[in-house]
């Protein structure tokens, strides 16, 4: 389960410091400040893809960048708040790769493949729940951009705000998965591979065939094609399928109102 959630500081601080470079300044008096609010973001990113979301503490971030704990809050609230600034600016900088003229099944893929590439480049991210999202300018240009893909399809608003969830919630499922396993890994210093062929012997002699014959068979071949009993990869390209045709389904059934490029 997630171990944080987006959204659990206060609001309107918290929206505030997402638009802060919309926001109309009153100008600075006296000696220009060593820090700002981009560079705590940077440190605290740099920090939690380094250690995990749970290292991350305002007193070790403080450290990091040489200030007190206390100047730190005079920038950012508190923890929570600065959850929303990381997972904003992480969508502000996501690269973005679908090709503009490919049909809808290849854009939805490029946005799938783009945020399972995000969840491996911060693997902390699916240890955030983000059913209250931060409404900041990163949230916002990436949903423009994503709903792209859906765009011209013949699906009303709902329709296309759904199946983009449907998409992004898989992805974020096989993320979660994919993390356990690499932690799992870490943990115990072997790899899937060697772990599995290390209690071969014994699961062989425990597992009976007669007994469980299905689960034999389809067992030793999901075994065999992926060296464990568990692949990431595999998991997510033919899960990833099944989710594009369940959609492709739904815009089969509409007429399609494409606008003209």
């Amino acid at each position: 389960m997630a171990t944080h959630r987006s959204g659990a500081g206060d609001p309107a601080r918290t929206l505030e410091l997402l638009w802060r470079k919309d926001m109309p300044s009153a100008g600075q008096r006296g000696p220009k400040p060593t820090l700002n609010v981009d560079a705590i973001i940077a440190s605290a990113v740099e920090l939690a893809d380094r250690e995990g979301l749970e290292a991350l503490t305002m007193r070790k971030l403080a450290e990091r960048l040489s200030v007190g704990p206390m100047t730190l809050y005079t920038y950012v609230p508190g923890k929570a708040e600065l959850v929303d600034l990381m997972l904003d600016q992480l969508y502000a900088d996501m690269p973005r790769r679908a090709p503009e003229e490919a049909g809808w099944r290849a854009r939805l893929e490029a946005v799938a493949r783009d945020n399972q590439a995000l969840y491996e480049r911060h693997a902390w991210l699916s240890d955030v729940a983000t059913s209250r999202p931060p409404l900041g300018p990163g949230l916002m240009a990436k949903y423009e951009y994503e709903l792209g893909a859906l765009e011209g399809l013949g699906l009303e608003a709902v329709e296309m705000d759904a199946a983009l969830t449907f998409v992004l919630g898989f992805v974020e499922s096989s993320a979660r998965s994919t993390s356990r396993a690499r932690a799992a890994s870490a943990e115990t210093a072997q790899t899937e591979e060697s772990w599995w062929k290390a209690h071969e012997p014994l699961l062989a002699r425990l597992m009976d065939p007669a007994r469980y014959p299905l689960a034999s068979r389809v067992g030793s071949a999901a075994g065999a094609a992926h060296g464990a009993a568990y692949s990431p990869d595999h998991a997510f390209g033919f899960g990833l399928q099944r989710v594009l045709d369940g959609l492709g389904t739904l815009i089969l059934s509409r007429p399609s109102r494409r606008p003209p490029r």
